[in-house]
């Protein structure tokens, strides 16, 4: 039988193969987080028909005579390259921006590892796949640490948590006072504190210059009406002084440099401790308008989990009603030496392989691992015009080798019919 029939059941199979690669490529062009495939040919054995020969000393060396035998499939490789990014808007949407894969637990505690980041909340409040495997990650403890040395587990968002209140320990004061006020001249400031119940209390600081650079600072709470409020501070109150050069705060220095302290009667606060540190430092007096502002204070009420974001490094970060924000947990992804070595797994998984080299577990943006982008997909990287291209190579290809053994039936035939 003639080789050339052979070899082109070879080519057949080959451009098959190639066929199949592309109907799946162009199958998938809308899949998320798809990685385009392509084959890859080599040639098969060949036959030496005639040796070569070494240079003598009264001839040259000869060439082998090698008839090859067809061709084979030498691997089909992955494009890991990036798809395009596109905008959903849903907060359970993310996108990898480089290199490294979502960790997820499948059926059967299988680790698996994908790039399509469509998540959703299951019944529990975790975050799966469409096929229900659940994203790995660490989470926060009770104070919003992470620890991403420790064991992966399943990461979820637990909607409705509240977070217990905090009593204000701390506030700001901030702006400037008119250098060119009037002695006797009074400004004001309001701000809400809270006590360790949750209960919001109104804090007024009074400020009264008494003198070319100093103002005296009063700070009082609340009390019903008609009692008169209740005084933090002294009954002389604290006196403020600025440099007459600089305008830059002098006085107070207890405990440092432009601060002072109060402590809440306990017969009139008993869930509120003390002591309140006061925060003056970036009080000015420069000549122009009053825009002294309390601006800042760290306690805050009773509050429940409302939403969530998440930042380019993996983590997820709870916003309460309360306006606290704390860290919930933080995804973990995984990179590979050789990814072209994972086995898939279906449902655009995949999973380790004996020539992928281990899962190395780590942070977004450490370690060769891309960052996070919330509210988007990354979309098929699969290019239609090269996909087609290829079919027309793989059907043409095809074509081509149908021929040789059509071209080869005749040669037979040929044969046959010498003898009548």
């Amino acid at each position: 039988m003639l080789r050339s029939m052979f070899s082109a059941i070879s080519g057949l199979r080959a451009h098959q193969t190639k066929m199949d690669v592309t109907g799946n490529n162009i199958a998938n062009v809308n899949t998320v987080g798809f990685k385009s495939s392509a084959t890859v040919f080599q040639d098969t054995l060949s036959q030496v028909v005639r040796a070569g020969g070494q240079p003598a000393a009264d001839r040259g060396g000869t060439n082998p005579a090698q008839i090859g035998l067809g061709v084979k499939l030498a691997g089909i490789t992955t494009n890991w390259t990036n798809g395009a990014a596109q905008a959903t808007g849903r907060s359970t949407d993310f996108m990898i921006e480089g290199d490294g894969f979502f960790v997820t637990r499948g059926a059967g505690d299988q680790q698996l590892f994908t790039r399509a980041g469509s998540f959703d909340f299951d019944a529990s409040g975790k975050l799966v796949t469409p096929d229900g495997s659940i994203l790995q990650g660490w989470l926060a403890d009770a104070d919003g640490t992470i620890n991403p040395n420790n064991p992966i587990n399943d990461l979820s968002v637990p909607y409705g948590q509240t977070t217990a209140p905090s009593a204000s320990s701390s506030g700001v004061l901030k702006g400037n006072l008119p250098s060119d006020a009037a002695v006797g001249a009074v400004v004001q400031s309001k701000i809400q504190m809270f006590d360790d119940l949750g209960v919001p209390q109104d804090v007024v600081y009074t400020m009264t210059k008494t003198a070319d650079n100093t103002w005296n600072l009063k700070i009082t709470g609340p009390r019903p009406a008609p009692a008169t409020p209740v005084e933090f501070t002294p009954p002389a109150g604290v006196d403020v002084t600025f440099n007459d050069a600089t305008g830059a705060i002098e006085a107070p220095t207890t405990p440092l440099l432009g601060q002072t302290q109060f402590t809440p009667d306990p017969a009139v606060f008993p869930a509120w401790p003390g002591p309140v540190t006061i925060d003056l430092t970036t009080v000015s007096q420069y000549g122009g308008a009053n825009t002294i502002t309390a601006t800042e204070q760290d306690g805050y009420a009773l509050g429940t989990l409302q939403s969530f974001t998440l930042g380019n490094d993996g983590r997820i970060t709870g916003i309460y009603s309360n306006g606290e924000r704390k860290a919930l947990g933080q995804l973990a992804l995984a990179s590979f030496n050789n990814p072209s070595g994972l086995e898939k797994a279906g449902n655009s998984s995949f999973r380790v392989g004996d020539n992928s080299g281990v899962a190395m577990i780590g942070q977004a943006g450490i370690g060769g691992r891309g960052v996070l982008n919330a509210g988007a997909l990354e979309m098929s990287n699969v290019d239609l015009s090269e996909e087609f291209t290829g079919l027309i190579i793989a059907q043409r290809g095809f074509q081509a080798n149908s021929r040789v053994i059509t071209a080869s039936d005749e040669l037979l035939q040929d044969l046959v019919n010498l003898k009548r």
